[in-house]
């Protein structure tokens, strides 16, 4: 299987993925022929090459590079299940994962697209599977699960192994089940998504109240209307 993904390796080497700081995406400097980077993260980027088109490497700023033994270590606990994808091995720097098809529900609103209630009951069922093998389902968001085939797929499992509980995906659910319906099949700005994205990175915390923060949401969606 190694000897397959060879060229994207050699390819992987011309790359250096820098950390950014303060919760920001990182920076990709260098460039390769026949890699294409298909998602970037506050940790680590993910690139396809075309010669090996059904996986993906998860390529690590030096910085964060524990973080691929965390979430190797993750992966082989998570085993083989429909809700997240395949990992099948790691290098330097990077892990190995299946290329998973489908649409971040970020890009979901900017587009448009319908995110039905399977999705949620996707997820919920998912992190159930999560804490009964002992870890911990936090850190996950609108930028890390797929929409695919109408079902969810659940993309970066790196946070599992932390502790506490960020209430990430139980804030995204309640508004899902209170205000989705007035967005429903209407794209949405990048920049009221990205703005609203900030306020809650800064805001969550033990302080945050959902009500207070969703008013203040509500008030920002009037220039967009």
């Amino acid at each position: 299987m190694r000897e397959k993904w060879e060229p994207a390796i050699k390819s992987l080497t011309e790359i250096e993925v820098v950390a950014n700081g303060d919760n920001e995406l990182v920076l990709i400097n260098g460039q390769s022929d026949g890699l294409i980077c298909i998602g970037i993260g506050t940790d680590a980027a993910v690139f396809r090459h075309i010669e090996t088109p059904d996986v993906a490497f998860k390529l690590y700023a030096r910085e964060k590079v524990s973080k691929r033994d965390q979430e190797r270590l993750v992966y082989r606990m998570l085993g083989n299940n429909r809700f997240f994808p395949a990992c099948y091995g790691t290098g330097d720097r990077f892990i190995v994962l299946s290329y998973e098809q489908g649409t971040t529900l970020y890009d979901c609103l900017l587009q448009g697209l319908h995110i039905p209630e399977s999705v949620i009951k996707d997820v919920d069922e998912a992190r159930a599977y999560v804490r009964s093998i002992g870890l911990n389902p936090r850190d996950i968001h609108l930028k890390n699960v797929l929409l695919q085939n109408g079902r969810a797929k659940i993309i970066d499992v790196s946070e599992y192994i932390n502790p506490g509980d960020d209430c990430r995906w139980e804030h995204l659910k309640r508004g899902y089940h209170e205000y989705y319906h007035l967005i429903d099949g209407k794209p949405i700005p990048f920049w009221l998504v990205d703005t609203i994205r900030k306020w809650y990175n800064q805001w969550n915390g033990q302080t945050f109240i959902f009500e207070e923060f969703m008013k203040k949401v509500t008030r920002l969606t009037m220039f967009w209307r």
